[in-house]
């Protein structure tokens, strides 16, 4: 069943707070990056483990950046979507996608069904971890 116009301004107050807040997460998270300097963390004579907790602090920041920008592009499209008339439809099938999984996931772009098949298809290998 398409989306009700009720259901589309619900979600697109959701999706227009979630921006907000991971604008915010996003700056937070550039602005301690900048404060947090290597040579802050490591310290001025640091050993193989000093650096190493360094780096790992540096990446973990920079992963939360990365998901959160993956995520304000995914709700950016999703506006997107809204704004041509396609949201809320599958972009694989273009079946309806359940209001149920839009309020989860308002960036949803496609149905559970397929959504399960582009991940397997387009997953990665798994990285390296420590």
């Amino acid at each position: 069943m398409p989306l009700t116009d009720s259901e589309r301004d619900e979600l697109r107050a959701v999706i227009d707070a979630r921006r907000d807040e991971l604008a915010g997460e996003i700056r937070t998270g550039l602005a301690r990056s900048r404060d947090d300097s290597f040579d802050s963390i490591a310290g001025e004579a640091p050993d193989s483990g000093d650096q190493a907790l360094a780096s790992l602090v540096a990446d973990t920041d920079n992963a939360e950046t990365n998901r959160d920008l993956r995520e304000l592009r995914e709700l950016d499209a999703a506006l997107q979507r809204m704004a041509d008339g396609s949201y809320g439809s599958c972009a694989d099938c273009a079946d309806d996608i359940p209001v149920e999984r839009l309020r989860a996931y308002p960036g949803a772009a496609r149905c559970i069904a397929c959504q399960s098949v582009h991940e397997k298809t387009y997953s990665h290998p798994p990285e390296p971890k420590l």
